[in-house]
């Protein structure tokens, strides 16, 4: 990030530079896209500052409702159709048109994950994604003659890094991750977001997010919020002040379904400063809730809508 530049300006030139110079390729999804490899960006955390896009709106409350969701350790989607978050809504919604050939509209669908235990948990359950693998990482015991049992409690990697960074600020070893190899084949969409790591000097924590898979016009928007969101619930729990967060992207790229998407955002000046408050502090990382959260001085653009690729 340039000296004096808007904090935003870094992203769209990364999102100019992918649909201008981008390889062109197929994808899993079928859609294509442009994508480079490898992208770095560099957000300042100081003086309340989150790094929300400003030249279009981000539902910042829905993603902290995911945040939230992802330290519960839930894997269904019914808690979060239940607070009005569909952002999660499409895989399961996918997996059950093509496995029942029934064509049913996503409000009908999340209407009968709400109201239909049995529904909710045969249709509703994405595999062990995020949550299992940031709070219930599985740990198996020797159950002789060399097999394994699988222990009901898991590893909780939030709490071991949150104890680790009290009483061992200097280590190298602050590292949580969601790619759990094992797993991947169980999950409706392995972590894009998938490690992290911390780093503390001068009373400040800073944070490393590796997101091996990026989708920049959708995606990065919500990613972005959540990891400085992430970083700034931790430093509180910590005793530190927020410092930096760098973003490293993997395989970053752009839709071809999203040219109007690219297009508009480009056209577009970033501009203003919004500050973000955590109103208290709770006994652990695992007690927030959306009211404990406050963001000032957030004027952007409109919102832009584009298909999501599934």
């Amino acid at each position: 990030m340039i000296p004096g530049e808007h904090y935003e300006q870094q992203y769209l030139d990364l999102m100019r530079h992918i649909w201008t110079h981008g390889d062109e390729r197929t994808d899993r999804t079928g859609v294509g896209t442009r994508s480079i490899f490898g992208a770095t960006m560099r957000f300042d955390l100081a003086n309340d500052s989150i790094p929300l896009l400003t030249t279009k709106r981000v539902f910042w409350k829905t993603a902290t409702r995911e945040m939230l969701w992802f330290l519960t350790g839930d894997t269904n989607i019914r808690s979060l159709v239940e607070q009005k978050v569909h952002i999660w809504t499409d895989w399961p919604l996918d997996k059950y048109r093509k496995e029942t050939g029934e064509d049913i509209d996503r409000d009908a669908f999340e209407q009968r994950i709400v109201e239909d235990d049995q529904f909710a948990k045969q249709w509703g359950d994405l595999g062990p994604v995020y949550g299992t693998q940031w709070v219930n990482w599985p740990r198996y015991t020797p159950a002789g003659e060399g097999l394994y049992r699988r222990e009901e409690k898991g590893i909780n990697q939030i709490k071991l890094l949150i104890d680790g960074l009290k009483h061992n600020p200097g280590s190298r070893r602050h590292i949580f991750t969601g790619w759990n190899v094992a797993e991947l084949d169980q999950m409706a969409l392995p972590p894009c977001h998938k490690t992290y790591q911390f780093y503390v000097a001068g009373g400040k924590l800073s944070a490393v997010l590796y997101q091996r898979s990026c989708d920049l016009g959708l995606g990065f928007a919500f990613n972005v919020y959540s990891a400085a969101l992430l970083v700034r619930m931790i430093a509180q729990q910590c005793e530190l002040e927020p410092g930096e967060l760098v973003w490293n992207g993997g395989d970053v790229h752009l839709y071809l379904n999203h040219a109007e998407l690219v297009e508009e955002q480009l056209s577009r000046q970033p501009s203003g400063q919004p500050k973000f408050k955590i109103l208290r502090k709770p006994e652990s990382i695992f007690h927030y809730q959306i009211a404990d959260f406050k963001v000032e001085d957030y004027a952007p653009q409109a919102h832009i809508s584009a298909p999501v690729a599934v």
